[in-house]
């Protein structure tokens, strides 16, 4: 039989060199990002080891700054393009430039980072039989003819679009997941992140919450792309921190497992909820809508909820609060240098 024939069948490889609850020594490729120092922060409380790696592209060193000098946190400058030998029990993937506006900077290197990268942090795994959690994306729904948007879903995505780098690379790297641990016995996670927000995340990459809030502090108009309508959902830091955590540490699920706030709301209702809580006197600047821009997005968690236990605490509201205290202090801190 021609070898290329065998129908896959999906085996769950369970490492044998870590335990949930034991001390582990954890690397997490982006550490330096948004969500990837939110990760170091949850892990240092646990008690793990922690080797953060970033090449700094998206990420910045002030997210991290509190860690260092911490006797269980190390910080290595480096890309996942290039290969890295370490001993770890334990890969968080989360390295790849998330906002539209970061990726399509340099969309060679965006997609390289999802291919190649993947490529060498599984290499890594395989080599220290560390289980690896690949950080994919809702984005691999593309704009979905089916809502909310399942795991089983295969998406409806442009493969040649201005955002194409970024989905198909991460439909890949998901396939790359697969591949590794059908072929190789790899111990994979894969879990689908959904619009997620709060403390950290830089004020200027251009993603619709950050971008709201800066220009509400600032007294800006709000730029709403489109009539307005699009419906996005919105997870806190926090939650989506818990539910990845979850998802590594469980035994029973390879995945795709989607993370995310199934609440669902318009850029309207996202505007006039920021424009409240500041008190702002902003008004709306409506410019058109980015090409290939999905016109609804909202994670269907059954399965999260079923296998990992897992739903979000933080209502958009409560989140807000404590992301645009974040976000003031950012403006005060621009204003005391002007």
């Amino acid at each position: 039989m021609n070898p290329w024939q065998k129908t896959p069948k999906i085996f769950l490889y369970v490492s044998t060199s870590f335990r949930a609850g034991d001390m582990a020594t954890i690397l997490v490729t982006g550490g330096a990002g948004f969500l990837g120092s939110h990760l170091c922060d949850r892990l240092i409380e646990r008690g793990d080891e922690v080797i953060c790696l970033d090449n700094f592209f998206t990420g910045r060193k002030e997210n991290i700054e509190h860690l260092l000098g911490h006797p269980r946190f190390e910080l290595i400058r480096h890309d996942i393009v290039e290969p890295i030998l370490l001993e770890v029990d334990q890969i968080y993937n989360l390295a790849c430039p998330a906002s539209p506006k970061a990726y399509q900077y340099n969309p060679i290197k965006t997609i390289k980072t999802s291919t190649v990268g993947m490529v060498n942090v599984l290499g890594l795994a395989k080599r220290c039989r560390a289980r690896i959690l690949q950080a994919s994306t809702s984005e691999v729904y593309g704009d979905p003819d089916v809502h909310p948007q399942r795991e089983d879903y295969w998406g409806h995505v442009n493969p040649i679009g201005p955002r194409s780098c970024y989905d198909e690379g991460k439909r890949v790297a998901e396939t790359l997941c697969m591949n590794y641990h059908i072929e190789n016995k790899v111990d994979v996670r894969i879990i689908r992140i959904f619009n997620t927000y709060g403390p950290r995340m830089d004020p200027n990459d251009g993603r619709v919450i950050s971008n709201f809030i800066m220009q509400a502090l600032r007294g800006d108009p709000l730029t709403v792309f489109g009539d307005g309508r699009q419906t996005r959902s919105f997870c806190y830091c926090d939650d989506l921190i818990a539910g990845m955590m979850k998802m590594m540490d469980q035994n029973t699920e390879v995945g795709p497992v989607n993370i995310g706030n199934p609440d669902e709301f318009t850029m309207l209702e996202l505007a006039q909820e920021i424009l409240s809580q500041i008190d702002s006197k902003s008004t709306l600047k409506f410019e058109p809508l980015p090409g290939d821009d999905p016109k609804q997005r909202c994670p269907d968690i059954a399965k999260a909820k079923r296998i990992l236990g897992w739903t979000p605490q933080y209502k958009l509201k409560e989140g807000l609060v404590k992301t645009i205290a974040y976000y003031r202090g950012v403006v005060e801190a621009e204003q005391r240098l002007s």
